[in-house]
């Protein structure tokens, strides 16, 4: 399973708004340029994102874009369903999937597809964008220098 570049590039930009979150709104040419990013396709992420409630705008020449939640209320399932929709290996493993097979009940591959499904989302559900933020400061602080005397 692999997900598109609508919840790569959509949780990058969270992550983006995430680093800034607190300081007022921030330019999407901003985010596009930090995450390399087309300005154009950002533009309809963050447009799902602030349908659902992830996101506000700001207009105006100091606007932009800004979390609703603090980055620690914000998981990056949450990010990834609203722009990708249900995580699951295979059709059968979504909830409430209208096109059910006529094995379903007897299926013993399906029970494997639903503990796949399960454990992505427990996983995904468990980390929040602070978590990223975190990883990321973890991350940068071996690339500072050190200085011996």
């Amino acid at each position: 399973m692999r997900l598109s570049t609508k919840g790569r590039y959509g949780l990058k930009a969270m992550f983006e708004l995430s680093l800034h979150y607190g300081e007022g709104p921030v330019p999407l040419k901003n985010i596009a340029d930090s995450q390399g990013i087309s300005e154009h396709y950002l533009e309809q992420l963050i447009a799902v994102l602030k349908k659902n409630g992830l996101v506000n705008s700001v207009r105006g020449a100091q606007g932009g874009y800004m979390l609703v939640d603090p980055p620690n209320k914000i998981t990056v399932g949450a990010v990834i369903r609203t722009l990708e929709g249900d995580i699951a290996p295979v059709d059968c493993a979504v909830d409430n999937n209208p096109n059910k097979c006529d094995k379903e009940s007897i299926c013993v591959t399906k029970t494997v597809w639903v503990k796949i499904r399960d454990s992505i989302n427990s996983v995904i559900d468990s980390i929040t964008l602070q978590d990223m933020i975190d990883d990321y400061i973890k991350m940068n602080s071996n690339n500072e220098y050190m200085y011996y005397i």
